[in-house]
């Protein structure tokens, strides 16, 4: 059983909300690679993680600040990328270099 606290992430495969806990534990357990920020911290689904330069987004026409936190992020096939939204920008992928975890 979960614990009160902990975050719930839609799984896509199953088509309901889980902890998050439990998402990568299950992850582990099939051997996934794991996704790191430009510090070197893991970082799962459905953390919170800050920008650590500007970043001038393509097709937007727009500069996301230094400092800018992305909520909810989700990890992708790609180690190097997560997918998330911004309020301006929807289907925002970012490279995990670029990102610090919050």
């Amino acid at each position: 059983m979960a614990a009160d606290d902990d975050e719930y992430v839609y799984d896509e495969a199953t088509g309901d909300w889980r902890p998050a806990s439990e998402i990568a534990a299950a992850a582990k357990a099939a051997g996934a690679v794991e996704v790191v920020d430009a510090a070197g911290n893991v970082l799962k689904d459905g953390d919170s993680v800050s920008l650590i330069k500007d970043l001038k987004v393509k097709g937007a026409g727009q500069t996301l600040k230094q400092g800018t936190v992305i909520k909810s992020i989700r990890l992708t096939d790609n180690p190097e990328e997560i997918d998330c939204r911004h309020d301006a920008i929807k289907g925002l992928v970012l490279r995990t270099e670029f990102v610090r975890k919050r």
